[in-house]
């Protein structure tokens, strides 16, 4: 069986998380969680905050570090607020998702929870930006946060939230 992600590691400091395998639950787990098969490809560029940045501002015209960020395949937005994503056709990939090794490392340690924990969650969250989920408004952030929610417990991990 082929993986579910390409990962792609331009910091050597993710390499010591054994990012390749956070990388495979997390994504396994939010597509389990949302009903999709897993016959994709996702790509996960592990990244320092200077390369997210450079990615945030060229893409989103903010030129500042994030956690991680995504970049859908399909457009399959819900047609309705709260409601469910279209889902995506047959395809090898579902698009790219980039995550940011300070911010979060930061963030983890503000929290109080493990750097591994806290991979888990932005990988399950960035996924579930490819199929489709948002949290622009608030019926879609309460969607995309349960489903976050199942997919972390299937894995032993505390709701963020």
């Amino acid at each position: 069986m082929a993986d579910l992600v390409d990962l792609v590691i331009e910091d050597d400091r993710w390499a010591a998380l054994e990012m390749n395998a956070l990388a495979e639950r997390a994504a396994g787990a939010a597509l389990i969680i949302a009903d999709v098969a897993s016959e994709y490809e996702i790509c996960v560029m592990a990244c320092d905050d200077a390369r997210i940045t450079e990615l945030n501002g060229e893409f989103r015209e903010k030129p500042t570090a994030t956690n991680v960020l995504s970049w859908p395949a399909f457009e399959l937005a819900p047609e309705s607020e709260g409601g469910q994503p279209t889902p995506p056709p047959p395809a090898e990939s579902l698009g790219d998702i980039a995550i940011a090794y300070e911010t979060c490392e930061r963030e983890a340690d503000a929290m109080g929870i493990t750097m591994q924990a806290h991979v888990l969650h932005l990988i399950v969250h960035g996924c579930l930006h490819l199929l489709g989920y948002d949290h622009e408004t608030d019926k879609d952030a309460t969607l995309m946060e349960e489903l976050e929610v199942k997919a972390l417990a299937s894995m032993g991990v505390d709701n963020p939230y």
